[in-house]
């Protein structure tokens, strides 16, 4: 059924002097409204309902018009005319006996309710006719209070919203730019080299000790360059100076003056962290235009292992894995927990076609005592073994034809001179297969060993094939 306007409504029906005078349109009027409530149930009630309203008021309105005042006046003859003003005056002595007598009630009616109103309450009326009003009100009122008018509520600062916990972070977020030197010596120009811009970043500032602050980020963020600019929350910039870097865990130093720093960042406990903990990510991704852009996420997993390949050579990072969103430039940001402590520092991403939501981080727990180290020596001190190393399954096989099928190893490209592999004996092409009974299949699994199971000074047991033949030899590391 088509629903019409209002104007559409008056055009199409009739109005009620026309049915008053017409019995057939009032009859075709009303048969309408009988076919229209049988044809269309869902909605003829309110169809039918709306015809009859209008009809109905329409007609009675016009009915007591068309009593008391015509609309027309009909043109009478003179000998009627008389008869005509007569019956007028009739009229208005009824109409003036209906006023006087309509007053007198309306007075009567006043007075009687002022009595009754004065008089009422000074009864027990009220209270017998309503004994239990006030009963009733208090069951109403406990039985609201389990549903609460929705009402909206104000915005309010809370000390333990994540905006507050983000605003307070981002002040110890800084951008860094890599500058490198560019020979330029086209067209006869005086400038041999320039520094130009060749790489951005993010930092975190940890610490604030007396005139200079710390600040730490990655080490592909700050590696070959010859100047590194730290810009500010304020928007303040400052010339940093780098303190120590470790290419193998990616990690880096740097110190700026103490005047331009107002916030620091305080490090959480990553071993706590559980997958679906609740992170966020602050850095400057695709540069300083976007600085402290904020995302959202959640720890994926934790403890995971990912292969990566440094300037130290090829290295199994430990690091958190998350799915908030990390991208060029977030490189050395702050991976925050819901209370605003770095719990790891955004390091990479997989970004291959069709992977998304694949972001990894430094755990704090981790690069705290590399970044403990670097402030003190400079550099991490690790025990040094004086070699060159190729996986096996990367030598032609022509080198160590003589060896079973299965075997797997590192070869050893070069032996430094005066080196603790020199002195105890290690040759060129030896394959190392073990360190103290635990297997080597890869460069990777030997510096993992040699860095984080022993020390300076220490003896290990090398599994090691020459010539075909199995052997082992001890090599003593230097203090």
């Amino acid at each position: 059924m088509e629903f019409k306007n209002e104007n559409e409504f008056d055009k199409s029906q009739p109005n009620s002097s026309e049915a008053i005078e017409n019995p057939n349109i009032e009859k075709q009027l009303k048969d309408t409204i009988h076919v229209n409530h049988t044809e269309e149930n869902s909605h003829a009630v309110d169809a039918t309902f709306t015809v009859e309203a209008n009809a109905t008021w329409d007609r009675e309105e016009r009915e007591d018009r068309s009593e008391f005042e015509p609309t027309t006046e009909a043109i009478l003859p003179p000998e009627m005319e008389q008869t005509r003003t007569t019956s007028q005056v009739d009229q208005k002595h009824k109409k003036k006996r209906n006023v006087k007598g309509f007053a007198s009630t309306l007075a009567a009616g006043v007075i009687g309710s002022v009595l009754t109103l004065a008089v009422l309450p000074h009864t027990d009326y009220i209270k017998n006719h309503f004994p239990k009003v006030e009963n009733q009100e208090a069951i109403s009122s406990q039985q609201g209070t389990s549903v609460k008018p929705v009402v909206a509520q104000p915005t309010a600062a809370s000390s333990n919203s994540i905006a507050d916990t983000v605003e307070k972070v981002s002040k110890a977020i800084v951008g860094i730019v890599n500058y490198q030197q560019q020979q330029n010596n086209f067209y006869g120009n005086p400038n041999p080299s320039q520094s130009v811009e060749s790489g951005s970043g993010s930092g975190v500032i940890f610490q604030k000790n007396n005139d200079t602050a710390y600040i730490v980020t990655n080490n592909h963020v700050v590696e070959g360059a010859t100047k590194l600019e730290v810009s500010l929350f304020d928007g303040e910039k400052a010339t940093a100076e780098v303190v120590g870097t470790d290419a193998l865990t990616d990690l880096a130093v740097l110190k700026i003056d103490a005047k331009y720093v107002t916030a620091t960042a305080d490090f959480g406990d990553s071993s706590t962290l559980r997958p679906g903990d609740q992170v966020y990510a602050i850095g400057n991704p695709l540069g300083l235009d976007l600085s402290r852009t904020v995302t959202q996420g959640i720890v994926s997993a934790t403890n995971r292992s990912i292969a990566i390949t440094t300037s130290a050579g090829n290295w199994d990072t430990n690091v958190i894995q998350t799915d908030a969103a990390i991208n060029p430039g977030n490189s050395g940001g702050a991976l925050i927990n819901p209370q605003g402590q770095v719990i790891g520092i955004n390091s990479l991403k997989i970004s291959e076609s069709g992977v998304e939501g694949l972001g990894f981080a430094i755990p704090s727990n981790d690069l705290i005592p590399i970044v403990n180290q670097l402030i003190k020596n400079g550099k991490i001190d690790r025990p040094y073994l004086g070699v060159g190393l190729a996986d096996l399954d990367q030598v032609a096989q022509m080198y160590w034809q003589n060896l079973p099928n299965t075997t797997k190893g590192v070869m050893l490209t070069n032996i430094e001179p005066n080196s603790a592999a020199a002195k105890a004996g290690l040759q060129v092409k030896d394959i190392i297969i073990s360190m103290n009974g635990t297997k080597i299949t890869s460069s990777t699994d030997l510096r993992k060993y040699l860095y984080t199971k022993v020390s300076k000074g220490d003896e290990i047991k090398f599994g090691v094939y020459r010539d075909g033949k199995q052997i082992t030899v001890n090599v003593k590391l230097a203090e």
